[in-house]
């Protein structure tokens, strides 16, 4: 059952949400402003609304496969494999030539169902970060890479801690071109609009 479910979960990763939000509108994310498939270039390329809708689906997406994992009656070190299976499945999507985005939602979407606690830690960072930054990448790198640091503080198991640095490393390694561009300066901001892709 386990392999089936991770193909699932990989298969409900790769949905496109924010593409196929955008598309309604007229416009191809991957040509404009970073290029990213997510819900801050959707907000710079589309507006709020479009945003939000891409926010709320890219979070269930992640939030799924740990219910039903939950569901089958798996621990929880497997349902959180599971929730690993759709941000890769987000990150290098299977409909978009395994190309995706930076897991940012989808990762929260997987805390939800995980452990809600960490999650909501995890976001009151985020949000935290970003108000005072106006960085949607640093605010990431921050939040996610304290994650493992608020398992241990409020919810620790052996088994969550590993799902919890997993998916910290999967943060960092889609935010290397973000973490150059902050040390130039060039990094855009949060609702900063931005031109075509050359």
């Amino acid at each position: 059952m386990m392999p089936a479910l991770m193909i699932l979960s990989f298969l409900i990763g790769s949905i496109p949400t924010g593409l196929l939000i955008a598309r309604t509108k007229g416009i191809d994310l991957r040509k404009v402003g970073s290029g990213n498939i997510g819900a801050t270039n959707v907000l710079r390329a589309v507006g709020k609304e479009a945003a939000l809708f891409t926010l709320i689906g890219d979070i269930a997406k992640g939030a799924l496969p740990v219910a039903i994992g939950k569901f089958f009656g798996l621990g929880i070190f497997d349902a959180g494999i599971l929730g690993i299976s759709s941000i890769l499945g987000h990150n290098f999507s299977l409909f978009l030539k395994f190309k995706g985005g930076k897991g940012v939602a989808t990762s929260i979407g997987v805390l939800l169902a995980f452990s809600p606690h960490v999650a909501l830690l995890t976001i009151t960072i985020w949000l935290l970060t970003a108000r005072w930054t106006r960085y949607s990448s640093l605010s990431a790198l921050i939040a996610f890479g304290l994650l493992p640091l608020s398992i241990y503080m409020l919810d620790y198991s052996k088994e969550k801690m590993i799902i919890a640095v997993v998916i910290t490393c999967l943060i960092f390694v889609r935010h290397t071109a973000n973490v150059k561009r902050l040390m130039q300066g060039t990094e855009s901001k949060i609702g900063e609009k931005t031109g075509n892709r050359q």
